[in-house]
C-alpha cells in the first residue's frame, strides 16, 4: 500500500537529544540521536535497527516522552505532544506503551504477577472494583500465555521467556495504539524469541496496535517488519520497506549491517565478504558532513565537507551521496 494512503498515527520531526558530559570540556555532550525525522503509520511494524550505542533506544523513548529532546517535535494523531503540559498528556500516556529489553530489570522483584500487572489500571482508573481487575488481569495472563494459577507468584519464580510475557501483558493492559518494543528478545533463548515474536504479532492483528520495534538483529528484524528504518551514530541513514530494503540496500551502511548477519551454511559463507574497517567515531565527537564516512570505502571529499540530505525514491529514503545502484 503506498505511504499516500496510509494513516499517519506518529510523526516524529527534527528530534535531536544531547546528554551533557560530566568532567568534560565545557559544553562537551553526548549526541544521542540528531535531526531525525520518522513517521509511523497505523497498524504498521517499523523496525529500527543499527550498531549497539547507535541511539535506537534513545530515540524510541523521545517518541513516547519518556525522555525529554532537547530540540524537535512529536506529533501523536495530530497533536504536538511535547508541547502538553504533563496533566495534558496523562490521556495520551494511555496510548502510548513500551516493553523494555530486559525481563529481569524491568519487573519489580517485591511485587507479585497481579500487583505488576494490574499497576497500569489502577493508576488510570481501569476498574471500579479489586475483583473488576484482577478479572482484567486474569485476561491479559491468558492473552499471553501465563497460566492464571501463577498470578501470585514473584519474578525470581519464571524464566526469562515467562517475564517477558508478564511485561508484555502489563504494557497492553490499557490498550494502546503504539507500543515501542526495545529489544524485546535479545535477553531470549533463540527457542523462546520465536514463541514471543509471534504472541506480539498475534496481539498486534487482535488489537490493532502499531510497533516500533528496536533490534539489532536484522534475521528477526525481517520477519516481523513491514519497514526498517537504519541507524548509525545519532542519525537515520536508510529508511523503506523490508523486502525492498534487505534485497537492495541503497546506503553502503545497511549493506554492511546485512552482510554481518552470521549465514549458518558453512557452504554459503563467504570468506571474501568485505568488512567494515576504519575508526568507530565518537558519539562525543562526531565526524563532519557524513557520520559514515571514516568507515566507508565510498567516502570522498564531499562526504568530509557536507552532510548529505535525505532523498526520496518511491517508497524509499536515504542519505547519501554514492548510493548503491
Amino acid at each position: 500500500m503506498p505511504e499516500s494512503s496510509k494513516n499517519v498515527l506518529l510523526q516524529a520531526s527534527h528530534l535531536v537529544k544531547e546528554f551533557p558530559v560530566e568532567g568534560g570540556k565545557k559544553g562537551s555532550a553526548v549526541h544521542a540521536v540528531s535531526d531525525v525525522s520518522l513517521t509511523l503509520f497505523e497498524g504498521e511494524t517499523l523496525a529500527l535497527v543499527g550498531e549497539s550505542g547507535c541511539g535506537k533506544s534513545t530515540l524510541g523513548r523521545l517518541l513516547i516522552r519518556l525522555l525529554p529532546p532537547t530540540s524537535g517535535t512529536v506529533t501523536y494523531d495530530g497533536t504536538d505532544i511535547l508541547a502538553l503540559k504533563e496533566r495534558d498528556f496523562a490521556p495520551y500516556r494511555r496510548q502510548m506503551q513500551i516493553i523494555f529489553q530486559d525481563p529481569y530489570a524491568s519487573l519489580d522483584p517485591r511485587m507479585n504477577v497481579t500487583q505488576i500487572i494490574e499497576e497500569p489500571l489502577r493508576a488510570n482508573g481501569v476498574g471500579k472494583t479489586k475483583a473488576e481487575r484482577q478479572e482484567k488481569v486474569f485476561e491479559l495472563m491468558d492473552l499471553v500465555g501465563i497460566p492464571r494459577e501463577y498470578a501470585k507468584r514473584y519474578p525470581h519464580q519464571f524464566s526469562g521467556g515467562q517475564r517477558q510475557r508478564i511485561g508484555i501483558a502489563r504494557a497492553i493492559a490499557l490498550n494502546p495504539k503504539l507500543v515501542v518494543c526495545d529489544e524485546p528478545v535479545s535477553a531470549l533463548d533463540v527457542s523462546i524469541q520465536a514463541q514471543v515474536l509471534n504472541l506480539l504479532r498475534d496481539l498486534q492483528q487482535q488489537k490493532h496496535m502499531t510497533y516500533l520495534f528496536i533490534s539489532h538483529d536484522l534475521s528477526v528484524v525481517r520477519h516481523i517488519s513491514d519497514r526498517v528504518a537504519v541507524m548509525f551514530l545519532g542519525k537515520i541513514c536508510e529508511v523503506g520497506p523490508t523486502k525492498d530494503l534487505y534485497e537492495h540496500p541503497l546506503h553502503p551502511y545497511t549493506k554492511f549491517l546485512l552482510a554481518s548477519v552470521p549465514n549458518p551454511d558453512p557452504t554459503k559463507r563467504d570468506e571474501n565478504e568485505v568488512l567494515l574497517t576504519g575508526d568507530i567515531p565518537s558519539p562525543v565527537n562526531p565526524p563532519s558532513g557524513c557520520r559514515f564516512r571514516t568507515r566507508c570505502p565510498f567516502a570522498d571529499a564531499k562526504c568530509a565537507e557536507e552532510e548529505p540530505a535525505m532523498q526520496e525514491v518511491g517508497e524509499r529514503r536515504f542519505a547519501c551521496h554514492h548510493p548503491l545502484t
